[in-house]
């Protein structure tokens, strides 16, 4: 492995803030602008109660739109032009080399050349030339790579958690034909010693080849909360099954088997006539507090009591996300996470 001394941190250590790219005209968030803006307020005024934010917007928006009902205090604008609002997946990667903190740029190709992403590609150099980061924090160009941030999962100790469908998928990094290859090629840029290759699982309806922040998650080196399917005439049932038997063979760095927390696989949505890919996985953990995504069912409940077990000690809150889902993302999907000494 290449640059051990880099490391990629966990999403639950101290974090400076959140980055998130606003929904505008031009984006397919337009039908239902004022839907999704309110969904993107909450989840601002939830943030901003722990820590600070960057946002990704036009500078008429300032005013017209995410001031309308939120503290500026802890909002920091950057005049950005986006194609889309997916900041998980073309925002920056942040990494420590060492006591240096860097921002490291990936390609976002639209997952896969499905959609326009050549102003989302931009944004991370941007947001480094504008002076959003820290003085300190350095870029780096790895834009020969393609990397989504939902992609991958860190214990912040060398682990990373991904699926296979996604990083061997060969819309992104076609020179990579084995998971040796992505290991090496792509993944030991940041520090990774060891990845847990996830084989099975998918959510109908999902654009990102098997993202695994939609499936699995650590919540802290020990402990996994994945997406459970109990319902066995449910399409996701049997893929969903074979995840859960393999996420059961994984053991820690130490050799201990992990603490598997089951999430509820969320109850249909369906949008068009299309089922959505609805799931509890796709949290986001911030200062303090754990903030997760609901759909108007029963389920939301549970759900938030499960991740209560996998974090004791924070606040967890639930966003309405169903205008989200409508456009095949959630929570953690619209926002990137930047470790302390990085604002």
């Amino acid at each position: 492995m290449i640059k051990t001394s880099t490391r990629l941190p966990a999403e639950w250590e101290p974090q400076s803030g959140i980055i998130m790219t606003y929904p505008h005209q031009g984006t397919d968030w337009q039908p239902y602008l004022d839907e999704v803006t309110l969904c993107y307020r909450a989840i601002i005024n939830a943030v901003s109660r722990y820590e600070r934010i960057v946002i990704v917007c036009s500078a008429s928006q300032e005013d017209t739109h995410v001031l309308n009902g939120v503290s500026r205090s802890p909002i920091t604008f950057a005049n950005v032009c986006a194609n889309d609002t997916w900041t998980r997946d073309h925002g920056p990667v942040s990494v420590f080399e060492n006591k240096t903190r860097c921002v490291y740029d990936y390609t976002f190709n639209g997952w896969g050349l499905k959609f326009p992403s050549e102003l989302d590609n931009r944004i991370t150099r941007k947001l480094f030339d504008g002076g959003v980061f820290a003085p300190d924090v350095q870029y780096r160009d790895m834009l020969g790579y393609v990397l989504e941030g939902g992609s991958i999962e860190s214990d912040g100790q060398g682990t990373v958690l991904t699926t296979s469908q996604c990083l061997l998928a060969p819309n992104r990094n076609d020179y990579c034909k084995s998971k040796r290859d992505i290991e090496f090629n792509v993944l030991s840029h940041l520090g990774v010693t060891r990845v847990l290759w996830l084989d099975h699982g998918y959510l109908e309806g999902d654009d990102t080849d098997g993202h695994i922040d939609t499936l699995a998650r650590f919540c802290d080196a020990g402990t996994i909360a994945y997406v459970q399917c109990n319902d066995r005439s449910d399409s996701h049932f049997a893929s969903l099954e074979l995840m859960e038997q393999q996420l059961r063979t994984f053991r820690t760095a130490n050799g201990a088997p992990y603490n598997l927390i089951p999430l509820p696989m969320a109850e249909p949505v369906y949008f068009d006539g299309q089922r959505l890919p609805a799931t509890y996985a796709n949290f986001l953990i911030i200062n303090h507090a754990v903030l997760y995504p609901t759909y108007g069912s029963n389920l939301d409940t549970v759900a938030g009591e499960r991740l209560q077990k996998a974090f004791p000690d924070r606040h967890i809150i639930g966003i309405d996300c169903r205008v989200l889902i409508r456009q095949h993302g959630s929570l953690h999907c619209i926002t990137m996470q930047l470790p302390d000494g990085f604002l």
